[in-house]
């Protein structure tokens, strides 16, 4: 029937007829349909540049013919059975606009329709991947030469850069899903174990070795860069959609709500969603939920549009059209400053790849500087995270090139903020570029601190290094941080000739930095840093962990604290401050340590400077006051800087002169070396502008739309241990069950996490004054139990964040007055205490959950046990009345009982659920009523008698439906009964070798589920 009224009208679009609603509402887009060359941005149809794409049109009221689900979800098979010419047609179509003297593309054969359905959304998702820009790249720039190309983890910005290149990483997921389809997958046919790689962009895994296959089933990475061209000025500047096929995914369905999850088919590898790697929007792959055009919609890039850069703003420039056009227009002298050096001259001033950006006052693109040796593997992780979250060609490795390229092509985007991902070394490295680009204005610099120490961060408020906050956080706060400034000192060395000289010592005539943002100091501090530093040059394979650093710090500070290396420094140095002469007070004080300090952070934290605001004689120490900060420091002065202490304040100044009589170690932010005599002269150079972070709402409101802030907050407060959180981190239902309550605390609606940490401290010396063995309970509907004594918490807990989609964070202690309760928080505060021991559960009912409340002010008295009892005998009737129901598949009385209040989540004397007991019937419908209207906490409880949960049984009794119901709605696969047998093992004993195989395919997802193969949303 469909094959019929295909060919009663098939014609080549050769003018456009107007495509309105009214006249044909939807095309069937067939494998050779227009992407975006055959469809204007009117919605109009117009002729082919340099192909002839063929649309099949309908003889009736034109209806989108889009395939069947089960067509879409065998997509991945087609192509294989197609053959190559198949693929030739796709590839000839998929070109861009026709060269001078290439002849021109002929027609293909008519296409199947049966075949068209199968591949429309495999077919219109790998054109839509190369028609979102105005300008394609031609087909010649799409074929790969060199087979390790298209192996790269970086951008290439060189000429020969592929359009829709993937960045590949390695990577450790398993599993037998690699994206280009069992029908393609060379792993799969040689039936062995090979390295897979993962796309940062787009967040594909494939096998090392079938990377080269993606190229049959046509799908490229998301594009990051267009093509050059005159028609681009004439026509509207957006970005389309990449969309991915996903055979997982987190998150919800935009177009209906619903959670992704997994059709009931044995064996079966189904592509569950498709999602857009710029925005992150997903939909079922169905054709209720995501339609055909919105292929062609424009992008939105997602919740950071401000910070991305469109690739449309990036331009790929071919060398031989800037001298096509230079020939054809008038005398043209910039590429020919010099004919004795016109190659040279040219080649300096041609540049494959330039930025021409669209200013808009909303717009806030962020250039980022990743450094990936820095905190161990952190650099790495990070860098793949923001080339997800970002345009790839934003985010530059520091590792491959400084930041001095990226700086220069960036440099007329207006309104342009850098984030430095590392240590503030690599911020001090980006400033120095800053200064020499002489760039103006000069964009702003965020930290996102990686390793440790990390004093500019501290004191900007990115804190001290990264744990694992969310980095779509901190790309908000980036975007919405303060603008401050950040004074820079110049260091001008000279040599003192009347010192005398040394010739035996090893010294320098230079410092190692002629500016400094933190501090510059000489003494003691430098003489660890200095031997450090040597001993690492020359056994750099002894210092390749961070604890033997630490080790090797403390060991050299201790033996020169017992030589008594720096005592005599105050006899070798003059120091004078805006004219005066401190050489003196510097000798009275035998000081062994001088530090000029820029910023309030110290030696990874400390603050040398303190709060002098008793004192007249000194101001607060600020960064951006012109002034510079001199502290002393004796070894008993040094040795309080942990615990609070400060250092001597010698002055607050505009210019110094320091001279040195003898070699002495110094420090400029952290690069030592050893000094010849020298006369140094400090002055202030220029200021920098720096991102502060700032306190900051996850949602703020509009003006129209204002939200009130309540007046005061009654939060509960629990805690959960190491030994869960990282069990359980990527599973937040889990780790609430996990928690421990602590108690209540009432705090003011606009407090901070600071004033919550007061509070619960607060909380914890009332309750600890109780009996520690004594142990208190409220019943709580729907929740597990757990006793708990009153275990003290630890100095080292911290707060965690719960509202985020995919999992817990912590908090940096340090940045907890940046952060307000209500943006961790709903009702309930979670905690991680690192010392936390919990005890086994004794006697408590299984229906109840223990909920601390201040005792102090919430006594359990004797009438409230009564009341009680009272309760525990009317549930265990109800309890009886629904049991009897589910035995006699009476679905309408325990909907008329649900409908009265009758709670659901009771259990019987033998700890076995409802769920069991409608299990144990076989009863679909009653299971699915279940499901449907009671927390999903039944579906892991274990019955007392053998340890198993709903899904155990239903594997047992080999009810393949039930148990495709009960995974679905989040059943655990992993967990084991007494005997320690999962669902999988129970199928297998039950003899149901098919029903054994789905629920190992299920139990495998659940073990990969973390890594998250392609992407969580």
């Amino acid at each position: 029937m469909r094959r019929s009224r295909t060919s009663s009208r098939q014609q080549h679009i050769q003018t456009g007829p107007n495509l309105s609603e009214t006249a044909c509402k939807k095309p069937l887009i067939t494998p050779g349909s227009p992407g975006e060359d055959g469809v204007n941005r009117a919605g109009t149809l117009k002729k082919p540049r340099s192909t002839c794409h063929t649309l099949t049109m309908m003889s009736e009221p034109a209806v989108v013919e889009r395939p069947a689900l089960e067509d879409v979800a065998e997509e991945e098979d087609v192509f294989a059975a197609e053959g190559s010419s198949c693929c030739q047609v796709v590839e000839k179509r998929v070109g861009c606009p026709q060269e001078e003297g290439e002849k021109q593309l002929t027609y293909p054969p008519p296409v199947p329709l049966a075949f068209r359905k199968q591949v429309s959304y495999r077919k219109a998702i790998a054109k839509s991947s190369l028609h979102q820009l105005p300008c394609e790249p031609s087909t010649s720039s799409l074929n790969r030469t060199d087979p390790e190309a298209n192996i790269r983890s970086t951008a290439d910005w060189t000429e020969s850069a592929v359009y829709g290149d993937h960045i590949w990483f390695e990577t450790n997921v398993s599993g037998d899903y690699c994206y280009v389809g069992e029908q393609h997958c060379i792993a799969r046919a040689l039936q062995k174990s090979v390295s897979r790689k993962k796309c940062a962009a787009c967040k594909i895994v494939a096998h090392t070795i079938c990377i080269e296959q993606l190229e049959k089933i046509n799908f490229r990475c998301k594009p990051s860069f267009r093509e050059s061209s005159s028609r681009n000025l004439r026509e509207p500047i957006i970005v389309r959609h990449h969309w991915v096929h996903r055979r997982r995914q987190e998150g919800k369905c935009k177009q209906c709500g619903k959670g992704f999850q997994q059709k009931f088919t044995f064996h079966s590898k189904e592509i569950v969603a498709i999602s857009c790697s710029w925005c992150k929007q997903a939909y079922h792959n169905k054709m209720s939920c995501f339609m055909l055009q919105q292929i062609e919609e424009p992008c939105p890039i997602g919740a950071h549009a401000a910070l991305v850069v469109p690739p449309t703003w990036i331009i790929r420039v071919r060398r031989h059209q800037s001298s096509m056009k230079s020939s054809k227009k008038k005398k043209r002298t910039s590429f020919k400053r010099k004919s004795s050096k016109k190659g040279a001259e040219e080649g300096r001033l041609w540049k494959p790849f330039i930025i021409r950006p669209i200013p808009s006052p909303l717009m806030k693109p962020l250039l980022v500087f990743v450094n990936p040796k820095s905190g161990g593997n952190q650099g790495t992780k990070i860098l793949q995270s923001l080339m997800w979250n970002l345009n790839p060609r934003q985010v530059f490795d520091l590792s491959q090139a400084g930041p001095k390229e990226g700086l220069e092509l960036y440099r007329k985007v207006h309104n342009l903020r850098i984030l430095a991902c590392g240590g503030d070394g690599t911020v001090g490295w980006i400033l120095s570029c800053l200064d020499e680009l002489a760039l103006n204005p000069q964009p702003p610099v965020a930290v996102l601190p990686l390793g440790t120490g990390n004093d500019l961060a501290r004191t900007l408020n990115w804190g001290g290094g990264y744990t694992d906050e969310p980095l779509s956080k901190i790309l908000s706060h980036v975007e919405d941080g303060t603008v401050v400034q950040l004074d820079r000192w110049s260091l001008r060395v000279e040599p003192n000739h009347t010192a005398g000289a040394e010739p035996d010592e090893q010294q320098n005539d230079k410092l190692p930095l002629d500016v400094f943002n933190n501090y510059f100091s000489l003494g003691f501090d430098a003489h660890v840093t200095l031997e450090f530093h040597e001993s690492r040059e020359a056994n750099p394979e002894k210092f390749n962990s961070r604890f033997r650093n630490k080790m090797f710090y403390a060991g050299t500070a201790f033996s020169d604290f017992l030589m008594g290396s720096s005592k005599d420094l105050s006899k070798h140095i003059k120091v004078v401050c805006d004219g005066t002469d401190l050489t003196s007070k510097v000798q009275d004080l035998k000081l062994q340590c001088l530090v000029f300090l820029n910023i309030p952070r110290y030696c990874a934290g400390t603050t040398p400077w303190g709060n002098p605001s008793e004192h007249h004689d000194f101001e607060p120490q600020r960064h951006d006051d012109g002034y510079i900060e001199v502290i002393g420091f004796t070894m008993t002065s040094l040795a309080t800087l942990q615990v609070g202490g400060h250092g001597e304040r010698l002055s607050q100044c505009r210019e110094v002169t320091l001279t040195t009589t003898k070699p002495l170690p110094v420090q400029v932010d952290g690069e030592p070396c050893r000094l010849a005599p020298s006369v140094i002269y400090i002055s202030l150079r220029n200021q920098a502008n720096m991102i502060q972070k700032t306190k900051r709402r996850t949602s703020i409101p509009h003006l129209n739309d204002q939200q009130h802030v309540p007046d005061r907050l009654r939060i509960r407060v629990s805690r959960i241990s190491m030994a869960d959180y990282e069990a359980l981190h990527y599973d937040k239902d889990k780790l609430r069950q996990a928690s421990i309550p602590v108690g209540l605390i009432v705090v003011p609606g606009d407090s901070d996490l600071e004033t919550c940490r007061e509070h619960i401290q607060r909380l914890q010396e009332d309750f600890c004054s109780l009996s520690p063995f004594k142990y208190l309970e409220l019943q709580e509907e729907a929740a597990k139990p757990k006793t708990f004594s009153c275990q003290r918490l630890s100095p080292k807990w911290c707060f965690l964040d719960s509202t985020t989609a995919d999992r817990f964070y912590r908090i940096d202690r340090a940045q907890e007055h940046l952060n307000y309760v209500s943006e961790i928080s709903q009702e309930e505060i979670f905690i991680l205490d690192p010392e936390l021991v919990v005890m086994a559960a004794v006697g408590t009912s299984p229906s109840t959950m223990p909920d601390l409340v201040n005792p102090t002010s919430s006594p359990i008295n004797s009438r409230q046990e009564s009341s009680q009892k009272t309760a525990e005998i009317q549930q265990g009737k109800e309890m009886e009345r629904l049991i009897e129901c589910v035995k006699n598949k009476d679905v309408k009385k325990l909907q008329e009982l649900h409908t009265k209040g009758t709670d659901l989540t009771s259990l019987d004397e033998s700890g076995c659920s409802l769920l069991h007991h409608a299990v144990h019937t076989g009863c679909k419908e009653m299971v699915r009523f279940i499901l449907d209207n009671a927390p999903s906490d039944l579906l892991d409880v274990t019955d007392h008698l053998n340890g198993e949960t709903v899904l155990h049984q239903a594997a047992a009794l080999c009810h393949r439906t039930i148990c495709h119901y009960l995974v679905e709605a989040g059943a655990s696969l992993m967990k084991t009964d007494m005997q320690g047998d999962t669902p999988k093992d129970k199928a297998e004993k039950a003899h149901d070798a098919e029903l054994a195989a789905y629920l190992g395919n299920r139990q495998h997802y659940q073990m990969i589920q973390r890594e998250d193969q392609e992407t969580t949303v």
